[in-house]
């Protein structure tokens, strides 16, 4: 049986933390950042734990 292909562009955006679960960068921070306010920036730049329900669609993209 062939070996599962990793998503690359899922391993480009999802790094897994020490328990197993995905980290993901937040949205919305790109660019246009003048108009928003400097707390909401400082925000955006934490990352976010991937919700249980995207979990294991994501896993099964990002075979350990």
């Amino acid at each position: 049986m062939a070996k599962m292909k990793t998503h690359r562009a899922s391993a480009k955006r999802f790094k897994r933390t020490g328990t197993g679960k995905l980290r993901r960068y937040k949205a919305f921070k790109q660019h246009n950042t003048g108009k928003k306010s400097p707390k909401r920036v400082r925000n955006l730049r934490q990352g976010a734990v991937v919700s249980k329900g995207d979990q294991r669609r994501i896993d099964s993209m990002l075979p350990r």
